[in-house]
C-alpha cells in the first residue's frame, strides 16, 4: 500500500472513530470500541472501501500509533471530541511535560491556561520534538512546558493513553512555561 492510500485510511479513521461515527451508522461503545467488521461494512457502504490488510497495516504503521486493534474491535487512542471514557487508569507524569501550539494561542494560554477545547482532554508530550510537530500542524510552532510534576502533587489528575499521549482535563495558567 502506498503512503497516500495509507494517510487517506487513516485519516478516515480518525474522523469516524474519534470525531463523527453517526456519520457512517456506526455506534461506539462506552471505550470508543467498535467491531472491525461493523466499521469495514459501515465505509463500503459509504464508499470507501478498504480490506482487513490495508487497516491493520494503517494501526501497525502509524508513527504515533493512533489506533488499537483487540479482540476484532478497533478504536483511537485519544483525541476523540465524541464522549467516550478510554479507561486509563490516573498515572504519575514525568516532571515535566510539554504541549505545541502557535504564537497566535499564546496570548489566551497565558491568560486561562491550557483547556481541552473540542476534545476531552488537553494532550501532552513526554518529549519536545513531538510537541514541536503538534505546534508545527497550525503553523510555526511554539512548545509550552508544563510543570506535571507540580501539578500532579497539587491534586490534578494525569492518565497516559495507549500510544504515550498524556491527558489531563486542564493545565492553569501557572503550571505553564513560556519559550522566551
Amino acid at each position: 500500500m502506498d503512503n497516500q492510500r495509507s494517510v487517506r485510511i487513516s485519516k478516515y479513521l480518525a474522523k469516524h472513530l474519534r470525531h463523527e461515527p453517526e456519520r457512517i451508522g456506526i455506534t461506539l461503545d462506552a471505550q470508543g470500541w467498535v467491531s472491525v467488521e461493523e466499521l469495514m461494512t459501515a465505509a463500503a457502504r459509504h464508499g470507501f472501501h478498504f480490506s482487513r490488510a490495508e487497516l491493520e497495516a494503517v494501526v501497525a504503521d502509524n508513527d504515533k500509533q493512533r489506533y488499537a486493534i483487540e479482540d476484532g474491535r478497533i478504536r483511537a487512542s485519544q483525541g476523540h471530541s465524541v464522549r467516550v471514557d478510554l479507561d486509563l487508569p490516573p498515572a504519575v507524569p514525568p516532571a515535566h511535560l510539554f504541549h505545541g501550539t502557535v504564537a497566535r494561542s499564546v496570548a489566551a494560554i497565558r491568560e486561562v491556561g491550557l483547556r481541552p477545547m473540542s476534545r476531552h482532554a488537553v494532550h501532552l508530550s513526554q518529549d519536545r520534538e513531538t510537541a514541536t510537530r503538534v505546534g508545527a500542524r497550525r503553523g510555526k510552532p511554539v512548545v509550552l512546558t508544563v510543570d506535571a510534576g507540580a501539578m500532579h502533587r497539587a491534586g490534578h489528575v494525569f492518565r497516559v493513553s495507549a500510544n504515550g499521549v498524556w491527558l489531563t482535563s486542564r493545565v492553569p495558567p501557572q503550571f505553564l512555561r513560556f519559550p522566551g
